[in-house]
Parts: C-alpha cells; structure tokens; sequence
C-alpha cells in the first residue's frame, strides 16, 4: 500500500531542478533569466525535468545546455527544495497537478546564449535587483535569494 501511494505522488508531480546560471567579473555578479514563452509568460531561470535514469546534478547540466548553451564552470547544490501547483493543467503533461524541485547554483563564463527557441524567446545577463525584479515566481526570487548570499559569503564581495 505505501508503495503505491508513493506510485501515485511521484505520477502526479514532475520532478524538476531550478538552475541560478551567473557569471562574476570583477567581482561584479551577473544573472541570466529566460524570457518564457510555453505554459505561461514572464521571467525564469533555468529549469527542467530530471529525466528517467539522470541524477539531479546530470538533469542540471543537460537543462542548461538544452535552454542556454552556457558551458558550466562550477556547480553547487543546495540543500534547498520545493513543490508548487501548476495554475492549470498542461496539455503536454496529462495527469501532472504540479512540479518538485531542486536547486543548483550554476556558474558559467558569460557568452552568447543559445536559447531553446520552444520555450524561451528571450534572454538577459541582469544584476541580482533587477533578477529579483524581473522573476515572476516567488519561489524562484527565494532561490535567488540563497544562491546571491552563497556567492557572496564564498567570494567576499
């Protein structure tokens, strides 16, 4: 019996990863957000399902390949998680209510953004206030939060 109501709950929420991409030089921090543009629209960072068989970390790095192009210099992972409900049901995902998630700080050298044009029609390298702005979601302005405050005590700046 619990075995199948664990079954149903992971059936029921798509496990996913959230990756704060930046970039530091001169000891100034950089932020990439993704314009949306599939589901919904608005401001985002990397993030996606960890496919069948891939650990969390293997699901980050293809994500941000897949949704940016950016080769990663360092990844850290926090012990940092999360659920949210989906505001409706999505025709390309029968069954899902909502999503997990994971969170990874993802720096990379800052260059030419290749986006995944299915999902994204826009991009921009932006300052840790106007990321905060930017962002749609609030769980995603919280993640930010843990990553700028990491990357400060890390680096001291």
């Amino acid at each position: 019996m619990e075995k199948m109501k664990l079954y149903l709950f992971k059936k029921r929420w798509r496990q996913a990863i959230f990756g704060v991409v930046y970039s530091i030089k001169n000891k100034k921090i950089e932020y990439l957000i993704l314009k949306r543009k599939k589901h919904w629209k608005g401001w985002e960072f990397v993030k996606g399902k960890i496919e069948l068989f891939e650990t969390r970390r293997m699901a980050l790095r293809r994500e941000v390949k897949e949704e940016t192009g950016q080769k990663i210099l360092k990844v850290k992972r926090f012990n940092v998680g999360g659920i949210y409900r989906y505001k409706k049901e999505l025709k390309d995902r029968p069954g899902v209510i909502g999503q997990t998630y994971h969170l990874f700080g993802v720096e990379v050298k800052k260059g030419k953004v290749s986006l995944d044009r299915k999902e994204h029609n826009g991009y921009k390298w932006v300052s840790f206030k106007e990321a905060e702005k930017k962002l749609t979601w609030e769980d995603q302005k919280i993640c930010l939060k843990k990553v700028d405050n990491w990357i400060k005590r890390k680096r001291n700046l």
